[in-house]
């Protein structure tokens, strides 16, 4: 089965990879047909930064944000790829939704607002649970763990139960690398995806493109990581992602499809996934 790519649509001033770029609409847009061209079969909008001490924005501006994005988009790729919201307010799921969007993406896990489950579910759409401690914003003030695979597992596991106890039926879980996690962590998510897999019992996104991370380990600004991106991309293949959330996605389209080939041919551990 191929990985899906998922292509990072940022419509903020202040993401840390991509911010200001696609504040137009058209821009924005634009960039979302290129990214489906160029084969994602997702776009993952998002009109709040969540990146490490990210400011809050209001539910009205976020939604201001990504509304006619979504709806623009969802009318120029129809058929063609599905449109994610990146959010974890309740309201603006809803509205994302009824512009277009079929999934949620949501980086709290459903924890800072549980009524985006019920939300999701009246939907009938999808939800990715990802895994972070508190907020945006505090994050980075809870970053230590026994062992992070272990405690990873067991929140998210009670994210899905949630979500299923709330009706949802299509769900992913998100390891949440860079979310209240260092270095350390984010490796050790990365190499054992397949136990995530395994013992959650639904597909795993990952999002490593660009990240802090990437930084630490090669010294290299953000606009210079695209080596190490594609690097951490196969990580995430050969360990059993089957979504790859990315900002260059004709890059990892070729990334991706050379290390799902070799995981296929994997004994015994390609059938596990």
């Amino acid at each position: 089965m191929p990985v899906t790519l998922a292509g990072i649509l940022n419509v903020t001033p202040d993401s840390f990879s991509d911010g200001g770029r696609f504040v137009a609409v058209d821009d924005a847009v634009a960039m979302g047909v290129r990214m489906v061209e160029a084969g994602a079969r997702w776009i993952d909008v998002g009109g709040e930064s969540t990146r490490p001490g990210a400011a809050p924005v209001s539910e009205l501006e976020e939604q201001a944000r990504v509304v006619p994005v979504i709806t623009a988009l969802a009318a120029k790729i129809r058929g063609r790829a599905r449109i994610s919201i990146d959010t974890f307010k309740a309201s603006t799921a809803e509205v994302a939704l009824s512009a277009g969007a079929t999934i949620v993406n949501d980086v709290s896990g459903g924890l800072i607002e549980p009524a985006l489950l019920a939300v999701v579910a009246r939907a009938g759409a999808g939800v990715v649970l990802g895994h972070m401690r508190g907020t945006p914003a505090t994050m980075m003030e809870d970053t230590t763990y026994v062992d992070v695979v272990s405690e990873v597992v067991a929140q998210l596991r009670a994210c899905l139960d949630a979500a299923r106890a709330a009706g949802c039926q299509e769900l992913w879980a998100d390891p949440g690398i860079g979310f209240s996690k260092r270095l350390p962590e984010n490796l050790s998510l990365i190499a054992q995806l397949g136990r995530l897999r395994l013992d959650l019992g639904v597909p795993i996104m990952v999002g490593v493109s660009r990240k802090h991370f990437l930084g630490d380990l090669t010294g290299k600004p953000v606009a210079d990581r695209t080596f190490a991106t594609a690097g951490a991309v196969a990580a995430c293949v050969l360990a059993g992602a089957e979504v790859v959330r990315v900002h260059d996605v004709a890059e990892m389209r070729d990334v991706a499809i050379v290390a799902r080939s070799v995981f296929e041919m994997i004994p015994t551990r390609g059938k596990k996934h």
